[in-house]
C-alpha cells in the first residue's frame, strides 16, 4: 500500500497504549485531577512518532533500500519517540501499573547506574552486524529489536527526567555526566559510519542504491543522521540539566536561610516544590 507498513500487531499495541493513556487520564479527571496538556500533549506525539516510525514508508525504505533511512527510524523509536512518552508520564499515572508486582520489582532497571548501560549495550549491539543482518532477515528478531529501543530508550530517558522519584543522590550536578554519557555513545557511534571504508551489512550490498546513493555513501549518510540526531535531543537535555543546576541551589539556599534543615531543604529544591 504505497510503501505504508500497516501491520495489525504493532497498530493493536499502539492503540492499547493509548487506550489505557486515555482511561487513566479520564479516572483522574474525574477525581479532579486532569492530566495537563504538558503531559498528555508529548504522549500523544511520542505515539505518533512511533506510528510513523512503524507504519510509513521509512520503515519499508529502511529495510529494502537505505540503511540511512533504517538509523532515522531506530533513532524515532529508542530515543525521540521514547523521550516524548517518557515527557508524558508521572507517578498519578503510572500508579496502576506499579500495582503490578512484576513492575514494580522491574523498579531497578530505571536505576541511572542500570538503565543508561543496558541503553547503551543494547543500542550497540543491535547496531553489529551480526544482530542487524538477523534482524533484517527475521521479522520476530525485528520486532525484538524495535521493542527493546523503545522500552530501554523510556528506562534510560526516565532515569534522567524522573517521573517517578529516583535515588536520593542523583541530583541536577550527577545528571550533567549522564546526559554527557548518552552523547558520547551515540557520538561514538556515528563517528564508526562516518568514517567507514566498507559496507557493514550484507543485505544492503543486494539493493540497488536509491536516490543515486552508493552504499558507502548511505552508511556514512546513516551516521550523519546519528550525529545531528542526537545533538537535537541531547543538547535541549544538557542546556534543561544545568538550568535545573542552578535553579535547585538557589531554591536550597533559600529554604535553608528559612530554617529548613538541609535534607528536607534539598528534596523540595530537586522536586519543584521549594
Amino acid at each position: 500500500m504505497n510503501g505504508w507498513n500497516l501491520d495489525p500487531l504493532e497498530l493493536s499495541i499502539l492503540a492499547v497504549v493509548g487506550a489505557l493513556y486515555w482511561r487513566r487520564a479520564r479516572t483522574l479527571a474525574r477525581r479532579g485531577r486532569p492530566v495537563p496538556w504538558q503531559r498528555a500533549g508529548p504522549f500523544a506525539a511520542g505515539l505518533l512518532l512511533l506510528f510513523v516510525a512503524l507504519a510509513s514508508p521509512l520503515d519499508t525504505i529502511g529495510e529494502e533500500r537505505l540503511f540511512s533511512m533504517h538509523m532515522f527510524q531506530h533513532l524515532l523509536l529508542g530515543d525521540a519517540g521514547a523521550l516524548l512518552l517518557v515527557l508524558g508520564l508521572d507517578g498519578r499515572l503510572l500508579r496502576p501499573l506499579l500495582r503490578v508486582r512484576l513492575v514494580h520489582r522491574l523498579r531497578v532497571l530505571a536505576h541511572p547506574l542500570v538503565a543508561l548501560p543496558l541503553w547503551a549495550a543494547n543500542f550497540v549491539l543491535w547496531h553489529l552486524p551480526v544482530f542487524f543482518d538477523a534482524a533484517l532477515r527475521n521479522d520476530a528478531i525485528h520486532a525484538l529489536q524495535h521493542s527493546l529501543f523503545v522500552a530501554l530508550g523510556m528506562l534510560m530517558w526516565a532515569a534522567l527526567l524522573e517521573p517517578l522519584p529516583g535515588p536520593a543522590w542523583f541530583t541536577a550536578p550527577w545528571k550533567i555526566p549522564y546526559v554527557l554519557g548518552m552523547w558520547l555513545v551515540m557520538l561514538a557511534l556515528s563517528q564508526v559510519f562516518i568514517w567507514s571504508s566498507h559496507v557493514f551489512y550484507a543485505p544492503y550490498t543486494h539493493d540497488v542504491p536509491l536516490w543515486g546513493l552508493s552504499h558507502l555513501a548511505d552508511q556514512k549518510a546513516g551516521g550523519g543522521v546519528m550525529l545531528v540526531e542526537s545533538a537535537l535531543t541531547m543538547l535541549p537535555a544538557l542546556v534543561w540539566v544545568l538550568l535545573s543546576v542552578l535553579r535547585e541551589s538557589e531554591a536550597r539556599q533559600r529554604l535553608v536561610e528559612a530554617g529548613v534543615s538541609p535534607g528536607a531543604a534539598a528534596r523540595a529544591a530537586r522536586y519543584g516544590r521549594a
